[in-house]
């Protein structure tokens, strides 16, 4: 076990310093916790004795781990009566990102200045999303801010446990490409050369392949002091071009016919609306603000533009199921058919909880598939490439045998 120094505050705000021995920080909380203090700041005595310290770098966005975090611990205080303004202190000086701790102290203090807190917090709209503010506003508007809250955690665990399962999956793909290009590099860069210069002493007749990989691969060497500035190019310009209206809806587009990723892009988005919705209609928030402010937390255009169409239909009287039918080639029948049900048995808010449950269960069983499907494929294009230069290579090799002959 070793020792700590720590800080605590209590939910009353009173100051509590001193030194603790346990296995971990983690620990030190629960100790803390059951005493009813709030863990703030804690170090190591070892390694300050040592004169160690931590160097932070500097934070640059806020994750969506510290936002849950801030949500969770947030619901709870409020719910033990601890005044706003003093629970936001508290998680001021609890997290370690120093872009979110700066904008919790601003917004604590426009509370104390009397600002609600929904417009505070759209004061860092690059921090707290359109959902999360029309959320706080209904919790204020109805004086049940722990319960929206609540509400709010549980859907952005759900969004990061989903956002996790993807690029989980997509890691296995990312590696087996990386090494492919890597050794591709190498070969073409270490290799070839050595066996284009051996063609070329003994005067050989090169197969056109045989010419374009030597070309491929002197090019390469010649610029290869370029290729961090070629490949950073190429990543800013493909970056403008997606920035764009017209470059973005052409990408969300063909996203959308990919035969192994379309089927999961579309079973997320279905799932982010369905969930989004069903938490924005269980606090209270109307169907088209509701529409309106799910539009906005989707990514693909193709979604964005459905939602915000079906708002403006919904607020003319039209049947959510009806608008959403016109749909039908990115949203799966079945949720059009589930929230046909739900606004017939009244029961639209539980329907689409239970709908963004089993969606995100049919993305996790289809990223847990995804490398399965995927490696056959790349199996097919490595051993294409891979047959590809070995022909090219060994080609002239035999042609200098039968010469030889």
């Amino acid at each position: 076990m070793a020792k700590y120094s720590y800080v605590a505050k209590s939910l009353d705000g009173i100051e509590k310093k001193g030194v603790i021995e346990a296995e971990n920080i983690r620990d030190i909380a629960r100790l803390l916790r059951q005493e009813g203090y709030v863990l703030v700041q804690v170090e190591s005595e070892g390694a300050k004795k040592r004169g160690i310290f931590k160097i932070e770098l500097p934070s640059f966005s806020v994750g969506l781990k510290d936002k849950i975090f801030f949500s969770k611990n947030l619901q709870v205080m409020i719910a033990s009566s601890l005044s706003l303004p003093r629970a936001i202190a508290i998680l001021s000086a609890q997290t370690k990102n120093k872009k979110f701790a700066r904008a919790l102290t601003r917004i604590k203090d426009e509370i104390t200045k009397g600002t609600n807190f929904s417009e505070a917090l759209r004061l860092y709209p690059d921090i707290f999303s359109d959902f999360f503010c029309s959320m706080a506003k209904v919790g204020e508007e109805t004086g049940t801010l722990d319960k929206v809250l609540m509400i709010s955690t549980s859907q952005m665990e759900k969004t990061y446990e989903l956002q996790s399962k993807i690029k989980g999956a997509m890691i296995y793909p990312a590696v087996i490409l990386t090494t492919m290009i890597g050794i591709g590099i190498m070969m073409l860069v270490y290799v070839v050369p050595q066996l284009a210069a051996t063609f070329n002493d003994l005067k050989v007749e090169l197969p056109l392949t045989t010419k374009i990989v030597i070309a491929i691969g002197q090019l390469l060497l010649r610029y290869l002091y370029l290729m961090p500035l070629i490949l950073l190019a190429l990543v800013a310009a493909v970056s403008a071009v997606l920035k764009t209206k017209r470059g973005k809806k052409a990408y969300d587009g063909a996203v959308l016919k990919l035969p192994i990723i379309a089927p999961i892009i579309r079973n997320v988005n279905a799932a982010y609306t369905v969930r989004n919705l069903s938490s924005l209609i269980a606090s209270g928030v109307s169907l088209p603000r509701a529409l309106e402010i799910t539009a906005g937390t989707l990514g693909n255009t193709n979604y964005k533009a459905a939602l915000m169409e079906i708002k403006e239909r919904v607020k003319k009287g039209e049947k959510f199921s009806e608008s959403l039918q016109r749909y039908e080639k990115i949203y799966p029948a079945t949720v059009i058919q589930m929230i046909a049900v739900g606004e017939e048995t009244g029961e639209t808010s539980n329907i689409l909880g239970k709908l963004a449950d089993f969606y995100e269960a049919e993305v996790t069983e289809a990223t847990k598939n995804l490398a399965s499907v995927i490696e056959p494929v790349l199996m097919l294009v490595i051993g294409g490439l891979v047959g590809f230069f070995a022909v090219s290579m060994i080609q002239p090799l035999y042609s200098m045998v039968n010469t030889i002959q």
